[in-house]
């Protein structure tokens, strides 16, 4: 289902956590849970993800992950203030040590000059820890944006994880 490169990244951030004793959470727009899928393909997922939320409108980042309406009025619902809002929510509402969240503009309509095609934001946070965020344009079509943005996402959990004791 997914590309070689992917399933080994997402086989790797597995057993890094798993290693570490840490679970994570996604938080997803513009992938529609492409990367929780990345994550799950793979045998023995349940011992590290410990949930997805995929929230594509605006109102369900909202609900499920309690980002200010009047944040994403303000910023946009494809922006870093949103992305890490997403991220912060993923563990507000989880059991999760670790999230990453990406909203973003996969095409092919929707973009802007400001947030053309392609535009995307990853944010991390962890528990007890610090949430981060950064700026991406990816290029190619829809499917090419959306699993660039899995490859992305999946390498900054390998970067975000947990240094210290969280339990």
């Amino acid at each position: 289902m997914f590309p070689e490169h992917i399933r080994t990244l997402a086989a790797a951030v597995l057993a890094e956590y798993e290693f570490a004793g840490y679970t994570l959470a996604t938080a997803e727009s513009c992938t529609g849970g492409l990367i929780a899928g990345a994550l799950t393909d793979i045998p023995g997922s349940s011992k590290v993800v410990e949930r997805g939320f995929v929230t594509y409108s605006n109102v369900a980042k909202s609900e499920m992950l309690g980002v200010p309406p009047s944040l994403i009025h303000a910023r946009g619902a494809v922006s870093a203030e949103v992305a890490v809002a997403m991220a912060v929510g993923a563990l507000s509402h989880s059991k999760a040590d670790v999230a990453v969240a990406v909203t973003g503009v996969a095409g092919p309509d929707g973009g802007t000059e400001a947030k053309p095609v392609g535009r995307v934001y990853i944010a991390t946070a962890v528990r007890r820890g610090p949430a981060t965020h950064k700026e991406y344009t990816f290029p190619g079509d829809r499917a090419a944006v959306r699993l660039a943005t899995v490859e992305t996402a999946l390498e900054r959990l390998r970067t975000a994880r947990p240094r210290g004791s969280l339990r």
